[in-house]
């Protein structure tokens, strides 16, 4: 199974406490293998009061926090019974699991706070393998020459027609293979 990235209601204010206490319980719990990464979706603004500037973290969806796990009954059971969690978003009750984010809307909101989706110290090195999932070359794999992060930008050299052919892609247009 793969992990994907899920909404998460909370008690509005209370978004910073939940996430502390999902990490500690994913920690207790043993669920570490399926509740990887859980984030306050946040951005920095400046304010201008009586002349001088201030810089001030705002939430971009109080109330919300996003989680990125493999969707298994321990790991929905752990997320839904953490205290200050009123549920999942995309989920239609009566027992029925919640729709993860596509990748697109989490590259999305996490460019915002200038992270990546992918866990590029992990998951992303030279000579790695990865599929494209959007742009001109969607569907296609690819191996990795260089990583940009500055730019999230990524060379590839994929098989195009029979030849090995090197592209340039952005970090948000590919996933793990």
């Amino acid at each position: 199974m793969d992990k994907q990235w899920y909404v998460v209601n909370t008690y509005s204010g209370h978004e910073n406490k939940v996430k502390e206490k999902l990490e500690m319980r994913a920690e207790s719990m043993d669920m570490k293998d399926y509740i990887f990464r859980v984030i306050v979706p946040e951005q920095k603004e400046i304010e201008v009061k009586d002349g001088v500037q201030k810089e001030k973290i705002k939430k971009m969806f109080p109330g919300y926090i996003l989680v990125e796990m493999v969707m298994s009954d321990e790991a929905w059971y752990v997320v839904r019974n953490t205290p200050g969690v009123t549920g999942f978003i995309g989920s239609s009750g009566k027992g029925a699991k919640p729709t993860p984010l596509q990748p697109y809307e989490v590259d999305k909101v996490l460019a915002n706070m200038g992270i990546s989706r992918l866990d590029v110290d992990k998951e992303l090195e030279v000579g790695a393998r990865v599929k494209i999932i959007a742009g001109p070359f969607t569907g296609m794999f690819g191996v990795i020459d260089s990583i940009d992060l500055p730019n999230q930008k990524i060379n590839l050299t994929v098989d195009l027609f029979g030849q090995e052919t090197s592209v340039e892609v952005e970090l948000s247009q590919i996933q793990i293979a």
